[in-house]
């Protein structure tokens, strides 16, 4: 087999994306990763906070049958995780990206049939931010519909966007907005690549009762040491 195969590729308006897999020779296992033009978005070496994001987020829900929300499927790491809650009754899980959809659905991705084969398990072809912007929320099939938690992965951080109209999000005004959509005392969790920012830190106290920011720690083989990203609850 070659070191490097490339699954799925495909050109969007944001540049061409691309699955492949290949062989880590250092540690001898197949690494998936995701590139959007020269950009690599996510690889499956390092998912530990993707599905911290999940528990951590679902941690602080409250009640036996969560109606979960997800802003990014990804690898498919944060969805996986989460229904590995039994509390949860449905998960709707929300991408932009068709390309990204069709390789779970082919179950290119080893954590695919885990998701698209659980019967609790919904994809939406859609733009997360519209969608939490908007006074229909995010099921289209059911305007107004409220839910228990929901968990965001898809910009680097709040300051690192893959795309500038994903700002007004990252304001009070895009929070509330997000937080309209939620039952009372629902909990939006979300990742970021960076340590915690204490400017989004203070955005989220004006939106929510109780804010967190969770550092998770990981083994880095790269570096050899210890590398780290952030998990924010708010409920």
């Amino acid at each position: 087999m070659r070191r490097v195969e490339e699954l799925a590729r495909s050109e969007t308006p944001r540049g061409e994306i691309s699955l492949r897999r290949r062989i880590e020779p250092t540690l001898k296992v197949d690494v998936y990763e995701v590139k959007l033009g020269d950009e690599f978005l996510m690889s499956s070496l390092f998912t530990v906070a993707e599905i911290e994001l999940a528990r951590l987020g679902l941690a602080r829900a409250k009640g036996d049958q969560l109606d979960v929300v997800v802003g990014g499927l990804g690898l498919g790491c944060t969805a996986k995780a989460a229904l590995e809650d039994p509390r949860v009754s449905s998960m709707l899980v929300v991408d932009a990206m068709p390309e990204v959809i069709d390789w779970h659905e082919r179950e290119l991705l080893p954590d695919a049939p885990a998701v698209v084969r659980d019967e609790r398990t919904r994809l939406l072809l859609g733009n997360f931010f519209e969608l939490a912007g908007s006074e229909e929320g995010f099921d289209p099939d059911e305007p107004g519909r409220l839910h228990d938690a929901v968990l965001l992965d898809i910009d680097h951080t709040p300051r690192h966007l893959l795309h500038p109209d994903h700002a007004p999000f990252y304001s009070v005004d895009g929070l509330q907005r997000l937080r309209s959509h939620l039952r009372p005392g629902g909990v939006f969790a979300m990742w970021s690549d960076d340590p915690p920012d204490e400017d989004f830190m203070a955005l989220l106290r004006q939106v929510f009762d109780r804010v967190e920011a969770h550092v998770v720690d990981f083994a880095n083989f790269l570096t050899g040491g210890t590398s780290s990203n952030t998990v924010y609850v708010a409920a």
